[in-house]
């Protein structure tokens, strides 16, 4: 159930029989022609879906992510390192608070992931609550069905094109982008990391048939609700 559907009363009689929760966290920032949003849309609809059937609140996304290299893609907003920790850590410390033990972080986007490295230290502090930290697109059967359907796959590619992430009315190159340099892009400064990119592709083609997409949809959430389920 997403929090945003439910008043306090309703948070506070569930807390009584359950005390997990599902925290999704993306970015904004450039995807090519999709929206600045793919990984807080993604992040979002994964976390919701998969928490669906088991009556597990979603809260809303945490819209922002760590993103220095795109600041020279209109749009794009890059949260500090040391900002991006703080609001993880007071928005745990909120949850935890009011009674929630086993929290689920789904991350949409690779630049979060020193919040993964920060959750070792924030348990230790609160040693009564459990956290896993979920990075949905590469999780390991999530991972594998992207590999299987395409290896050549990456950043704003059609890994990233689900009928959510798409820009009404905007089309979809039918060319396949080369894979980017990976060692060379982490040297770039941001306006020398657009003239690399240009439209932001890193690999592949930009999109695939939804019918395959929602194959690999599925995957995901079921990975996703596995770990909602447990063990922790």
């Amino acid at each position: 159930m997403r929090v945003q559907d439910c008043n306090w009363m309703m948070i506070e009689q569930y807390l009584k029989t359950d005390d997990r929760a599902v925290l999704p966290i993306g970015c904004t920032e450039q995807h090519a022609y999709l929206s600045l949003s793919v990984d807080s849309i993604a992040a979002e609809n994964v976390a919701i879906d998969a928490a669906a059937p088991l009556g597990v609140p979603v809260f809303p996304v945490i819209p922002f992510g760590h993103t220095p290299t795109f600041m020279a893609y209109p749009g794009t907003v890059s949260l500090r390192l040391d900002t991006l920790i703080a609001v993880a850590r007071d928005t745990l410390d909120s949850l935890a608070t009011h009674g929630f033990k086993r929290i689920l972080i789904v991350n949409g986007h690779g630049g979060n992931s020193p919040i993964a490295n920060f959750l070792g230290e924030w348990m230790a502090d609160n040693p009564g609550v459990k956290v896993k930290f979920h990075n949905w697109w590469n999780s390991p059967k999530t991972w594998a069905k992207v590999m299987a359907i395409d290896p050549v796959a990456s950043h704003a590619s059609w890994m990233e094109n689900f009928p959510i992430t798409r820009i009404a009315g905007v089309t979809q190159p039918t060319h396949q982008r080369d894979t980017v340099d990976y060692a060379k892009l982490k040297l770039l400064n941001p306006q020398e990391t657009r003239q690399y990119l240009g439209d932001g592709n890193f690999a592949g083609v930009y999109e695939k048939p939804d019918a395959v997409m929602a194959e690999l949809w599925q995957v995901a959430v079921e990975e996703t609700r596995g770990l909602i389920e447990g063990p922790w």
